[in-house]
């Protein structure tokens, strides 16, 4: 038993300052519970509301794609300037070293592979590791228009389920269906659907027209899906754009480990999506740290 001798009395009551609630600063998160909550803090940045993920799963479906040969040669330089990690447990497991202090989101559905159809997938990775790897989100793909749009919907309305009751966000990741336009008009369909059946937030990619009613009809963050590789200046514009239509943050690949510099293009996307620099001056940014190769 605690010694109960030399216990002050509490005086300190700051009775004239009453408790403040603060409101959280993700769009759609108030009510969830703490643990949730901090997860998504350490994914996204409170101060700015928005995160840069570096997405290095490519792999659960591609094989080994271009830049991602050697993730400890080529990705582990990069990790520092990340908010978050999109990976596999398996290269979560065999490369990332535990001392990492970056938010890691978990891939957890699979089964198909570039050799056939990839909308027919399950979830592959079972809440215990989820949890045992300490992960702060799980990323599932949802296929809207797909020829297994039904099972991608129920994999993730599962993972929702499962996620809420250990305190785990899920991350609804939105694939384009062979027969669908990448228009805002798929988009918005695409991303409501996940947020209606729980999804913490979303991730899909950006179009030029109308990218605005996208974010702004989905009640949780959007992060931008970087895509294939394009130019560095038109990956920093279609960055910034969509940060400035209302995108939470980016979640890139192929733009930063495939850049001819990607240490310098990793920090050029962190000052468009953090700073609000503009694509020319981060660009500007992009060849300063290229030359002297930081």
């Amino acid at each position: 038993m605690p010694d109960a001798d030399g216990i002050k009395e509490a005086k300190m009551f700051h009775c004239d300052m009453p408790q403040e609630t603060q409101g959280f600063f993700l769009k759609g998160s108030n009510s969830l519970d703490w643990g949730m909550k901090n997860r998504l803090s350490r994914i996204f940045n409170p101060k700015s509301g928005r995160t840069v993920m570096l997405a290095i799963d490519h792999g659960y479906f591609q094989g080994p794609t271009t830049g991602l040969e050697r993730v400890d040669i080529n990705i582990l330089p990069l990790a520092p300037y990340a908010d978050t990690l999109m990976l596999t447990r398996g290269i979560l497991r065999s490369i990332i070293p535990p001392s990492l202090t970056q938010a890691v989101v978990l891939r957890v559905s699979g089964g198909a592979s570039i050799l056939k159809e990839l909308s027919n997938e399950e979830i592959a990775v079972d809440i215990e590791d989820s949890i045992r790897l300490n992960v702060c989100a799980m990323a599932v793909q949802v296929f809207i228009g797909g020829e297994f749009e039904r099972q991608s919907i129920i994999n993730m309305t599962k993972m929702v389920d499962i996620g809420n009751r250990y305190g785990i966000p899920t991350l609804a990741v939105t694939a384009v269906g062979k027969d669908m336009a990448r228009d805002a008009k798929y988009f918005r369909l695409a991303c409501r659907i996940c947020a209606e059946l729980g999804a913490h937030y979303i991730k899909t990619y950006y179009v030029e027209k109308d990218f605005e009613t996208v974010t702004s009809s989905c009640p949780v963050p959007i992060v931008m899906a970087g895509g294939k590789k394009i130019p560095e200046l038109e990956a920093l514009t279609m960055a910034y754009n969509a940060v400035q239509k209302g995108a939470a943050g980016v979640d890139m690949g192929r733009n930063i480990f495939q850049s001819d510099a990607p240490i310098a293009m990793i920090q050029a996307v962190r000052a468009v999506v953090h700073d609000n620099e503009t694509p020319k001056k981060a660009f500007e940014l992009y060849k300063s740290l290229k030359k002297s190769k930081k």
